[in-house]
C-alpha cells in the first residue's frame, strides 16, 4: 500500500479551492425593517410552535391572546408561507402605471401616424387635381345653418369680469357689459 496516497497534497481543482472559503448555509437574511415589534413576536412565537420548542397554550398565554386568536395567526402565517411559495412570473411585471405610460405612447405614436396620412392624403389629392374633402359639419348639425357668434370684443369681457369683482355683493351685476 502506498502510504503517499493518504497525505500527499490535493492537486489540481482541488488545491485551488483549498483556499477559498467554503459558503455556508446560514440564517435566512430576513428583512424586518418596516415590521412591528408585536408582529415579530407573534412569528416568532408561531416558528416556535411549529419547531414543537412550545405548546399553543404557551405562546397564546405569553402573547396574552385566547388560543383561537393563535390558531387565526397560525393560519395567517401558513398562508402567507404558501403565498410566497408561490413561483414568481418571469421578466417585467406590468404596472398599471407602466401600462398606462405605453398606452400613451401609443396613442402619440399613431396621433403622428394620422397626420402622416392625412398630410400624404393632401400631397395626393393636389397632384391628381381632385378638390379637397369638404370640412364635416361641427357640432354634429347635420345639413343645417351654423350659427353665427356674436363679435365680442376681448377687452371688454376682461373689463366685466374685473367689474364683478369690484362690484359689493348686495348690489346687482349687470349681465351685458357692451354700451
Amino acid at each position: 500500500m502506498n502510504s503517499n496516497s493518504s497525505t500527499a497534497a490535493p492537486r489540481g481543482a482541488a488545491a485551488r479551492d483549498m483556499g477559498r472559503k467554503q459558503a455556508r448555509p446560514g440564517a435566512p437574511k430576513l428583512r424586518t425593517d418596516g415590521v412591528s415589534a408585536e408582529a415579530r413576536r407573534q412569528a416568532a412565537a408561531v416558528l416556535e410552535v411549529l419547531a414543537g420548542v412550545r405548546t399553543p397554550a404557551e405562546v397564546a398565554a405569553q402573547l396574552a391572546i385566547s388560543l383561537t386568536r393563535y390558531y387565526i395567526i397560525e393560519g395567517r402565517a401558513l398562508q402567507g408561507l404558501i403565498a410566497a411559495c408561490e413561483p414568481r412570473p418571469r421578466g417585467r411585471v406590468r404596472t398599471p402605471a407602466g401600462e398606462l405610460a405605453a398606452l400613451r405612447r401609443e396613442c402619440e405614436q399613431l396621433r403622428r401616424q394620422a397626420a402622416r396620412q392625412q398630410a400624404l392624403l393632401r400631397v395626393t389629392e393636389r397632384t391628381i387635381g381632385l378638390a379637397p374633402a369638404a370640412p364635416s359639419a361641427r357640432g354634429g348639425q347635420k345639413g343645417g345653418k351654423t350659427r353665427r357668434r356674436k363679435p365680442r370684443a376681448r377687452a371688454l369681457v376682461a373689463a366685466a369680469v374685473l367689474q364683478e369683482a369690484d362690484a359689493p355683493a348686495d348690489a346687482p351685476a349687470d349681465d351685458d357689459p357692451s354700451p
